[in-house]
């Protein structure tokens, strides 16, 4: 078909409706799925770490970092987790530190989403507060990297 001239042709389309309150989950179980699944596969590594024991050569494989002479902030993370589900606290610290100080605000953030989501509460976030603790904690990570591989720091090696 053709036009006459000065005709425009218009085009509509439809925008996806806004996600409304009933769009949301709802039910207990559609809330928790997620604190759910991320507390699972972690509560399985952990297992995963206490059966097969990281303090063996190898039983992991090798860092490649660990292998050049350079230890990370995750180095003797593994066994770190291995000497926690034994009981081994000073064992836990000496393989990594950061790791052993970082679990238990790691446990309360999870705890807390999970139990926010189970009861159904929202919480405001703060923005100001989650960049400033990320970014102390990324300087915290840098100078723990530092110190560890310097010799003067060398009890905080792996």
């Amino acid at each position: 078909m053709v036009r006459p001239a000065g005709e425009q042709s218009v085009v509509t389309t439809t925008a996806p409706p806004p996600l409304v309150a009933e769009d949301v989950p709802t039910s207990r179980w559609q809330r928790i799925q997620g604190p759910a699944l991320v507390i699972g596969a972690l509560a399985a590594t952990t297992l995963a770490l206490r059966l097969r024991d990281p303090h063996q050569h190898g039983a992991w494989g090798f860092c490649p970092s660990a292998a050049m002479g350079i230890y990370c902030p995750g180095c003797g993370g593994l066994r770190a987790v291995n000497d926690l589900t034994h009981g081994d606290l000073a064992g836990a610290a000496s393989s990594n530190l950061m790791l052993v100080l970082a679990m238990p605000v790691v446990v309360f953030v999870l705890a807390r989403w999970a139990f926010d989501r189970w009861t159904g509460r929202e919480r405001e976030h703060r923005t100001r507060l989650v960049v400033g603790v990320t970014v102390a904690y990324c300087v915290a990570l840098a100078v723990f990297t530092v110190l560890r591989n310097l010799p003067v720091g060398s009890w905080l090696a792996p």
